[in-house]
């Protein structure tokens, strides 16, 4: 699994100018690439001064991002899928969203490490990560992380000697989706009226249900769930001096479907 932290911009440009001849557009993605960075100090929080652009690399986080990926790395799959690359050789399946990619292949030898590298490094001009790249043998009790899912065996849950793929939410994934429940039920929220913090909990839940809605999610569905039931009462405590008190003959539970909490 790779994942490149730059692209030179001449050569992304080159790629841009294959499929697109405007020249307006082309100023336009060129001032992207050419815009200053502006980072946060992570210690006091406000912005640093601007970072002039090193001539590699796409704005972090922004929209155009992926799709300059793909422009750039459509040549990386067009080599991996001709006749002496690695598709026909090796018998591999390449995987490949944005910067992210998986390349699966039965037997995995220098000669794949090899030709990822002469071609990612070498033609394209890309620095691989090389804590975040690795190989892993799923059958051996291995696992891989992939756009936010966890990949890999596990015994059967009826007892049998058979094993099964296993995808879940990663433990990555659980962890940002915390952080954003608690940061939409934390004291900052306070002023927020209670039908109006169940709307954007609900907004969020709906999307991260919809993307990990694959594979075997329940347990992960089910913590996460108990997760954003326990910060609303807190948050519903928090609200007045006193201790919220829950409509009589309800428990927690049914007075948070009540007020039309997403189920997972």
């Amino acid at each position: 699994m790779s994942y490149f932290d730059t692209i030179p911009h001449d050569k992304l440009m080159a790629c841009v100018r294959m499929r697109v001849s405007d020249g307006g557009v082309l100023g336009l993605i060129r001032g992207w690439l050419r815009a200053p960075v502006v980072e946060s100090d992570e210690q006091t929080g406000k912005p640093k001064p601007p970072r002039k652009s090193d001539g590699k690399g796409t704005p972090q986080g922004g929209v155009i991002s992926p799709l300059l990926a793909n422009v750039y790395l459509h040549w990386f799959d067009v080599m991996f899928h001709r006749q002496n690359g690695p598709r026909h050789w090796a018998n591999a399946r390449l995987v490949r969203y944005a910067d992210d990619l998986v390349v699966m292949a039965r037997y995995q030898g220098h000669r794949i490490d090899e030709w990822l590298d002469a071609k990612l490094e070498g033609w394209l001009g890309l620095s691989i990560n090389r804590e975040k790249t690795k190989v892993v043998n799923l059958h051996q009790a291995g696992s891989l992380d992939f756009l936010g899912f966890t990949f890999r065996y596990d015994r059967d849950l009826y007892g049998s000697n058979k094993t099964y793929l296993n995808v879940t939410p990663s433990k990555k994934s659980l962890k940002k989706a915390r952080d954003a429940i608690r940061e939409k039920t934390g004291p900052k929220k306070c002023f927020k009226p209670t039908p109006k913090v169940v709307e954007d909990l609900n907004v969020f839940l709906r999307g991260w249900s919809n993307y990990f809605n694959f594979g075997y999610p329940r347990k992960a569905f089910r913590d996460l769930g108990q997760y954003t039931r326990q910060r609303m009462v807190t948050h519903l405590n928090r609200r007045s001096q006193r201790k919220y008190h829950r409509p009589k003959g309800m428990s927690h539970y049914q007075y948070l479907q009540e007020l039309g909490l997403q189920r997972l």
